[in-house]
């Protein structure tokens, strides 16, 4: 008697299972194939080899080649991948055979690196504010309006860096627009243009708000008139003052209102401005701006002016000329076409940063990276007129005067030459700044990389 769960003997009294060998099951395996699918049996089955001789008596077909284990993966050029899993796509971006573009935002982005503003705050590479900050600014169309009733909440030392990544990686740049949300409190009804919802002078909340990078932006989607309108609003309209001094409460009241409204800066302390620009792309920049926007901000400490171009209060007309009623042709603009090549002539650059050094005394820190071509101007001389050095920009310590790029493996003489140079003119006008002061003022240092 035996039950469902006992093996039927057969009839040499064995069990079946005992009595077969190894190599019979190992045969029956190969003939049958584990799952008994017909992919899974012919990847397994083993075809017996004879020689070719007899082979070919036979005529017995060739003996398939075994298939792989998991088939090979190509990348998009035909190359064999290694195995393994696919890379990640983090590597793939940084990868120098990832797309051009995007190599070049990369590299100037990392090349903005130098000219962060000392002192602000900027998140570690690859840190959760980062990121956070980082897909904030790329997806920066929507968040503006989604998030427009909290980005003035947010923390100072959080809207510091959201203006710089806005301006790198939003696709347009920072605008006008951009910084009044970040800025300024939120109206009710925007739509019907309701009073802000905030109740505190902004004014008041920005006083801790002294870095303001606005990189890649200036030029191309903001403008310094545009911002200067936003740090310095319109006056108030001035009202009737009354008749005495016995005016009644209401007028009085008036009064005072009108007295104690008169609005301040929107930043207040604010010391360090980037107004650098984008090498690679076209901006609008005009040295004239400039200088009416930096009459209004005696207070900075710390300047960036990276690539911006040459000192001109007339751009477009380098190579305009007039006639004279004698007939003589006269150069239109201060500065020709051959005016610095030829004639050695900077006094319209030194003009023009002579009047800026007046307007913005209290410097100490300036970035003039990419502008080695013209920074002859900031130690020569025109009709006895030069770059003050010692009274109004005496108080600056730091200049840097990077060339803006990286020499090319095949460059010519001629590039390598006009590098070098350049390289060159952060020696001579580092010794020419020592020389002024002799001795005498605050201790320069002009930076050009190793």
């Amino acid at each position: 008697m035996c039950d469902g769960l006992t093996p039927t003997p057969d009839r040499t009294g064995t069990h079946s299972e005992e009595s077969r060998s190894v190599n019979q099951l190992l045969a029956n395996l190969r003939r049958v194939g584990v799952s008994g699918g017909p992919n899974r049996s012919d990847a397994l089955a083993v075809h017996p080899t004879v020689p070719p001789a007899i082979r070919n008596i036979l005529q017995l077909p060739e003996t398939p080649a075994p298939r792989p284990r998991r088939p090979v993966r190509h990348d998009a050029a035909g190359r064999r991948l290694p195995p393994g899993p696919a890379a990640p796509q983090s590597w793939l971006d940084s990868s120098r055979h990832a797309s051009q573009r995007r190599v070049n935002r990369d590299s100037w982005e990392k090349s903005s690196d130098h000219r962060l503003l000392p002192g602000a705050y900027q998140p570690e590479r690859g840190s959760l504010m980062d990121l956070v900050l980082r897909r904030f600014a790329v997806d920066w169309d929507f968040q503006k309006t989604y998030c427009q009733y909290y980005l003035y909440d947010l923390p100072t030392h959080i809207r510091i860096p959201l203006v710089r990544y806005v301006s790198l990686l939003s696709g347009e740049g920072v605008s006008i627009s951009d910084l009044r949300s970040i800025l300024l409190p939120p109206l009710i009804d925007p739509e019907e243009g309701g009073n802000p919802a905030d109740e505190d002078d902004p004014s008041s909340v920005n006083e801790s708000f002294t870095h303001l990078d606005l990189t890649g932006a200036v030029g191309r989607s903001l403008k310094l008139r545009d911002l200067s309108d936003l740090i310095w609003p319109a006056q108030p309209e001035l009202i009737d003052l009354p008749d005495s001094w016995d005016a009644p409460d209401e007028q009085a009241a008036t009064l005072s209102a009108s007295v104690t409204g008169v609005p301040r800066s929107l930043l207040p302390n604010l010391t360090h401005l980037s107004l650098a620009l984008d090498p690679d792309l076209p901006s609008s920049v005009t040295w004239r701006h400039l200088l009416a926007f930096a009459s209004r901000q005696n207070k900075l400490t710390h300047l960036s002016l990276a690539f911006w171009p040459e000192p001109t209060l007339t751009p477009n007309a380098k190579i305009s000329s007039v006639v004279t009623r004698e007939g003589h042709v006269v150069q239109y603009g201060g500065t020709g076409p051959y005016s610095h090549s030829l004639d050695n002539d900077w006094s319209e650059a030194i003009m023009v940063v002579s009047r800026l050094s007046r307007s913005l005394y209290e410097l100490e820190y300036l970035d003039l990276t990419g502008c080695a071509s013209w920074s002859p101007a900031l130690w020569s001389t025109a009709d006895h007129d030069t770059v003050d050095w010692v009274g109004h920009w005496g108080k600056i310590s730091t200049i840097l005067l990077y060339p803006g790029h990286q020499l090319p493996e095949d460059a010519s003489i001629a590039e390598m030459t006009e590098y070098s140079q350049w390289r060159g003119y952060a020696v001579m006008l580092e010794r020419h700044v020592r020389g002024r002061r002799a001795g005498q003022g605050r201790f320069i240092t002009v930076e050009a990389g190793g």
